[in-house]
């Protein structure tokens, strides 16, 4: 296909190739009536002698023999290495002494899939799936989060001063055995599969009794969105494990299904939620104290519900997903 600014399309070649062959133009009159240079006038005029309309059709650049190409051999080293070690292009030039330019055009050239796109375990491409309607499955995971002592953290003020404030937070020396770390937060995260509308709640603990009332109320908050909750996906937590969180689950109706020991991709949704979580909210600003950082948290979520444009969904927010959800134009 021609660039943006050709002077010549197909048909525009081959009137000019009309012009010299059948009118009898003069190659350098042809040139200016179209605006090209004698040599492309001479060009079209000599296909469309020998090939007719046929030879003013768009061409391959790609040259017919490359002698500087990477060899075979060379080629399949990298690729070996690649599969074997699962290494970056860096690395694999480092180890076989080639440009790292060289070995990225090599897997370019062979398809090979992105780090990133692969299982770290099995080096398998991961299988991405989307469920059809919202609350055919419900992500649910917790995360463990720093709060940040009065004064500010190591991120505002430097490792020094934000250890000394650390230290100072109340209770943070004096934790017996089998209590929760006074100088932690806990946030429970609930991300629907197919709309990646999420509900989230920062509580003191991750216990069977606090992981159970945060379900009770995430259910009902789907509930009041329109969305009938029909299985829920967790890790193997000790509190998912817990007979309390079985039968809440069981008395609402939810099936419970858990991921493979060692395999959190399986959550994958709710686990980039978390990242999501952490670069936009707890860490985007620099919180002189955790009040002030649980203070900007509803606003981030609201943002992230229905403002924020989701990559997975073509750059809406995941309230577009969700018919006539309240809130969602606020």
């Amino acid at each position: 296909m021609p660039h943006a600014n050709a002077p010549l399309t197909e048909t525009g070649r081959l009137r000019l190739a009309r012009c010299v062959v059948d009118d009898g133009w003069t190659l350098r009159r042809a040139a200016e009536r179209f605006q090209v240079s004698p040599q492309t006038a001479k060009r079209w005029a000599d296909r469309y002698r020998d090939q007719g309309e046929a030879g003013m059709r768009d061409r391959s650049s790609r040259p017919h023999h490359s002698p500087k190409q990477t060899p075979t051999r060379t080629e399949r080293r990298i690729i070996k290495v690649r599969v074997l070690r699962r290494w970056g292009p860096a690395r694999i030039a480092y180890l076989l002494g080639l440009n790292p330019a060289t070995v990225h055009r090599v897997l370019t050239r062979y398809r090979i899939a992105k780090l990133a796109h692969l299982d770290r375990g099995t080096a398998r491409p991961i299988r991405r799936y989307e469920h059809d309607r919202p609350g055919e499955l419900i992500h649910v995971d917790i995360k463990k989060l720093g709060n940040i002592p009065d004064g500010g953290g190591h991120r505002m003020v430097g490792r020094h001063a934000g250890t000394r404030n650390r230290s100072a937070m109340p209770g943070v020396s004096r934790v017996r055995r089998g209590e929760p770390r006074l100088g932690y937060s806990y946030l429970h995260n609930a991300v629907d599969d197919h709309s990646r509308l999420a509900y989230s709640e920062i509580l003191p603990d991750e216990t069977q009794e606090t992981a159970a009332a945060f379900w009770t109320r995430a259910h009902a908050w789907f509930a009041a969105a329109g969305i009938t909750v029909e299985r829920v996906l967790t890790d193997n937590g000790s509190c998912y494990r817990s007979r309390l969180w079985k039968d809440t689950l069981a008395n609402a109706g939810v099936t419970h299904k858990r991921t493979r020991p060692y395999r959190p991709q399986t959550n994958g949704k709710v686990e980039r939620f978390n990242r999501t979580m952490l670069d936009e909210w707890a860490y985007a600003t620099a919180y002189r104290t955790e009040t002030e950082r649980r203070e900007a948290f509803p606003t981030w979520l609201h943002t992230y519900n229905h403002h924020r444009g989701h990559t997975a969904l073509n750059g809406q927010p995941p309230a577009s997903r969700v018919p006539n959800l309240t809130g969602q134009y606020n």
